[in-house]
């Protein structure tokens, strides 16, 4: 092995340790990767900033505009009315499945899974069924409609920008679907036929509380109306969708909580229930927000109730409410928390915040726009009164959109350009503001993008990448050219398991060229399998972001994504190395 090869492996299993450990966001991780290649001498300053300067990252940029237009006019939210309808629930999981589909197959997927997560799990609780079934067939559904466009995902433009790099002609823009769709199809099926079956019911319509029960700490006021009186004279006991956990005085936990206990001043009540319910608890005389009796007007125009999911590149994770600062960074206050099968007792401050945490807060207006693009949020939801209502730029937006669709799809220009008069049209027309425009673009995932790139440029010209692909030859080649194939489909899947999407795809697409150059398939068609199967994060909560998006509304637990995941993941398994080995395509 060669001095530069063996720097690049190094710098390459620091950066996974430091992924897979959690302790870097996947944007420090992996820039942090290239940026100790560039001063090492592994790469000069071209290869470095190569990836920036590619199709890729301006790429994404100019769909994360358009895309923004589309959600902020709410232009799609007619569609959720109408896709689960009035028929079974298999005919509308059915709808519901295609259509995330079909709209990630053009729109980025993150906000398809968030306007559909509250009508599904309001459609479930009407109909008596746990929001469960439904809400991880959404989320996959989603990931397997990224896999049919080169915009579906931007790990498809990333491979496209690749293998350009390697000198073959950049992907069209359905090409993605010659392995996507029959992946797609199938595993469809399988979410609308099993789906329901291999879910466990997690509770929703049948239980005492149709929502997920948030936890909210109340201090008891000093000599105020409930100083001094027991929990049942309290009238605590008869809360509706409402109950009390515990009772903490002096770092002494009760719970549970006799009718008889004796509260006092400065005692901390621990409650739990509906949001909606736990929201009107701060009205009652005698007590008071216990986290710094941060007490915001809801009345006063200016501020709303939010709901925020904690994501797994938040530097909240693993910290306090106090230790974060949380009102100070985020200028809002957290009054309510949600952990999927976990009931919290105790102080919120002091609770310590994990991946897929719902905080209920109150803030001002303009959070959800300042933290909607950020890794400290994985989804932001609006609990009080809606925004006005953005018709007058919802067909606007669609039109845009279309347009970007057909101009890729016809090939009269590239993607890019594509995009890019998406993008100057979004902001010319009024469907979006230059600042609004800004705000939209997630600058994380573009810079992740670019640096991926690089990245992946100097596992190929280090050699490290025709090494790699020399072992998988070595392993698995006497099976022949599926045995290759399926190596490189499985180092992918587990990569992205334990990364993100973007680095596994950036460093598993040189090594399927070589493998493919080496064992005589087709490079170009080893490239869509990388990925397909970078796309194909169905084990883990935490593997996609949309799959953490759905962990707390659906009270999901970590193995519950192994029931339905292990049939999704196995079908990509069986699928896709099959097609690469053929070097059959649908088309």
């Amino acid at each position: 092995m060669t001095q530069d090869e063996l720097i690049v492996l190094l710098t390459l299993v620091v950066m996974l340790v430091g992924l897979v450990t959690r302790r870097v966001s996947p944007t420090v991780g992996v820039v942090g990767a290239l940026l100790a290649l560039f001063l090492a001498n592994v790469i000069d300053a071209d290869q470095a900033l190569g990836g920036f300067s590619s199709s890729a990252p301006a790429t994404v940029a100019a769909l994360y505009v358009v895309a923004g237009a589309v959600e902020r006019s709410r232009a799609l939210l007619p569609l959720t009315r109408r896709v689960l309808g009035s028929g079974s629930m298999k005919v509308g999981l059915a709808r519901l499945c295609a259509t995330a589909a079909a709209l990630s197959a053009v729109v980025a997927n993150t906000p398809i899974v968030a306007m559909f997560i509250g009508p599904v799990v309001r459609w479930a609780e009407r109909r008596g069924v746990s929001p469960s079934r439904f809400l991880m067939p959404l989320s996959f559904a989603a990931i397997l409609g990224g896999t049919l466009t080169v915009i579906g995902t931007s790990t498809n433009l990333i491979a496209s920008d690749l293998i350009e790099a390697a000198g073959q002609e950049p992907l069209g823009l359905f090409e993605p679907a010659k392995l996507g769709l029959p992946v797609a199809v199938l595993g469809l099926a399988i979410l609308v036929l099993i789906g329901p079956a291999l879910l466990p019911d997690r509770g929703g319509a049948n239980n005492d509380s149709v929502e997920r029960p948030f936890t909210i700490a109340l201090a008891v006021q000093p000599g105020g109306a409930l100083d001094g009186l027991t929990v049942a004279s309290a009238g605590l006991r008869q809360l509706g969708a409402v109950f009390l956990v515990g009772v903490e005085r002096d770092d002494e936990l009760t719970a549970p909580v006799s009718p008889g206990h004796s509260i006092r001043g400065g005692d901390i009540l621990t409650f739990a229930g509906q949001v909606n319910h736990v929201v009107e608890l701060e009205k009652v005389p005698g007590l008071e927000l216990a986290e710094g009796k941060q007490v915001l007007a809801l009345d006063d125009g200016e501020h709303a109730w939010f709901e925020a999911v904690v994501g797994a590149g938040s530097p909240l994770v693993g910290n306090t409410i106090k230790q974060a600062g949380f009102r100070n960074r985020y200028q809002a206050a957290v009054i309510a928390l949600h952990r999927s099968g976990v009931e919290v007792v105790g102080s919120l401050g002091e609770t310590r915040m994990q991946v897929g945490d719902s905080l209920l807060l109150v803030a001002d207006s303009g959070f959800r726009e300042r933290y909607k693009h950020r890794s400290d949020f994985l989804l932001i939801q609006r609990r009080s009164e809606p925004p006005p209502s953005a018709a007058a730029h919802a067909m606007r937006s669609l039109l845009i959109l279309a347009l970007v669709g057909i101009l890729a799809l016809t090939g009269v220009v590239t993607v890019l350009k594509a995009a890019a008069i998406g993008a100057a049209a979004t902001v010319a027309l009024g469907a979006l503001t230059p600042r609004q425009a800004r705000d939209s673009v997630d600058l994380n995932v573009v810079i992740l993008i670019g640096a991926a790139i690089g990245v992946g440029s100097a596992a190929d010209s280090s050699g490290l990448a025709a090494r790699f692909a020399d072992l998988l030859m070595a392993t698995m080649g006497w099976i022949g050219l599926w045995g290759v194939a399926f190596g490189v489909v499985l180092a992918t899947i587990v990569l992205t398991e334990m990364i993100t999407n973007a680095g596994a795809v950036a460093l598993m697409v040189p090594i399927a060229l070589r493998a493919a150059e080496d064992s005589g398939g087709d490079g170009r068609l080893f490239a869509l399998g990388v990925m397909l199967a970078a796309s194909a994060s169905f084990l883990t909560p935490i593997g996609y972001q949309t799959n953490t998006m759905v962990y707390g509304p659906g009270r999901y637990r970590f193995s519950d994504y192994l029931r339905l995941g292990l049939p999704m993941t196995a079908v990509v398994l069986v699928l896709t190395p099959a097609f690469m080995a053929a070097n059959f395509t649908l088309w």
